[in-house]
């Protein structure tokens, strides 16, 4: 498979949602971090996100070819590419992967765990968490899973608890809503998740009402930019209701990999220079 392809799979795009938490994770250590961690913060570039994507387009084509969004804003894998799929995968993540575990500290090597199982447990069975409402939201902790380890590496402990709790919200949140799109291709391929259980509204109810507890949550750490983060999270999920069809909601959706980007780098400055 060319490199061009594998980029693609990876969704460079989204690269901001493990590399983003990763850097808040620094941030709030205020420490320089060792060779050990800036390797972790390589690793979740193009190989943590080729094992994400890469893993979900193979299990996910019952899926993903009664997707239109894999038609214009994403890509199909066909079925003759999944072997040298796995191969690129393989050679991208277990050098990482073995280095990591020697030198990253024993108590970092859970939340990279954490993030390897889940990140491929949401897709490939038997877990398949992605089929099993409610624990697809939980598995996207895979997302933060990093950052934890990153922290707990430069701090010897974890981060304090209402963090964790808030980031995990924020992780559910953030799955609920990029679940909504995909409903209609999900029923037709018979593959239940939190936004089929739920229905389209009640499903941005519920992401609306995370982001705000979230938002409440981290208000004694991030002051203004909580209420900023929630305000803004709240629109989104208001404008998202306000829509009539699935173009207008999926429209909508393109634009969430900014906000989150935006909002990340507003987390980062204001952790940095209060840390």
């Amino acid at each position: 498979m060319k490199p061009a392809q594998l980029l693609k799979i990876s969704r460079p795009r989204f690269w901001i949602y493990t590399v983003g938490p990763f850097l808040v994770a620094l941030a709030a250590a205020g420490v320089l971090p060792p060779v050990s961690v800036i390797l972790l913060g390589l690793y979740l570039t193009l190989p943590a996100n080729l094992l994400i994507y890469g893993v979900n387009d193979t299990y996910d084509y019952e899926t993903d070819k009664l997707n239109p969004k894999k038609q214009s804003y994403e890509s199909l894998l066909m079925r003759s590419s999944t072997r040298s799929l796995t191969k690129a995968i393989l050679l991208l993540n277990l050098p990482f992967i073995v280095i990591l575990l020697f030198l990253l500290p024993i108590n970092a090597w859970f939340w990279l765990a954490v993030f390897i199982f889940t990140g491929v447990g949401y897709s490939m069975p038997p877990i398949r968490a992605k089929a099993r409402p409610v624990i697809d939201m939980v598995f996207n902790i895979l997302y933060v899973a990093p950052a934890f380890a990153a922290y707990t590496a430069l701090t010897g402990s974890l981060p304090p608890a209402p963090v964790m709790i808030a980031s995990l919200l924020w992780c559910m949140a953030m799955h609920a809503y990029s679940a909504v799109p995909d409903i209609a291709a999900d029923i037709a391929s018979k593959t239940p998740t939190v936004a089929t259980l739920l229905g389209r509204q009640k499903t941005l109810l519920f992401c609306g009402a995370a982001y705000v507890a979230a938002a409440i949550i981290s208000w004694q750490y991030i002051a203004w930019l909580a209420i900023v983060s929630g305000l803004v999270y709240a629109v989104m999920i208001a404008a998202s209701l306000r829509t009539t069809s699935d173009e207008d909601l999926f429209a909508l959706y393109k634009r969430f990999p900014l906000i989150n980007t935006l909002l990340g780098a507003a987390l980062f400055f204001t952790v940095a220079l209060t840390s």
